[in-house]
């Protein structure tokens, strides 16, 4: 590995597709739920895809979702979304909006965390 080239500046088109924003903002979701069976994971990948669908024209991009069942790092089943977004109550308005009717939720937590870039470099690996 110590023959790796770090440079500041991407040079190649590829380097230029992977040059990361200025500024992200994440935006997580946790929906709380009563119960976990085996069809909770393809209601909730059906909500989501429905989130989805409704939320065009607003700059987001899904980054991961799964089910944290109660005794892995808690006592609550947990079903996690997080989103890369900017207009960031736009999508708290429309996650919110398509879960509210879902009767195994018992409530929704969400967290706003905005980070800037301090430092970015870029490499290529020969293999």
């Amino acid at each position: 590995m110590s023959n790796i080239n770090l440079i500041e500046k991407p040079i190649t088109t590829e380097q230029e597709k992977l040059v990361q924003s200025e500024f992200n903002t994440n935006v997580a979701f946790y929906v709380h739920l009563k119960a976990y069976d085996n069809k909770v994971r393809e209601e909730l990948e059906k909500r989501i895809t429905e989130v989805f669908f409704f939320t065009r024209g607003i700059d987001w991009k899904f980054d991961s979702f799964g089910i944290e069942k109660a005794g892995s790092r808690g006592t609550e089943i947990l079903g996690y979304f997080i989103f890369r977004a900017v207009e960031t109550e736009k999508l708290q308005k429309l996650f919110v909006e398509e879960f509210k009717d879902y009767d195994n939720a018992i409530k929704i937590t969400c967290s706003v965390a905005k980070y800037q870039k301090v430092e970015e470099s870029f490499f290529d690996l020969e293999v």
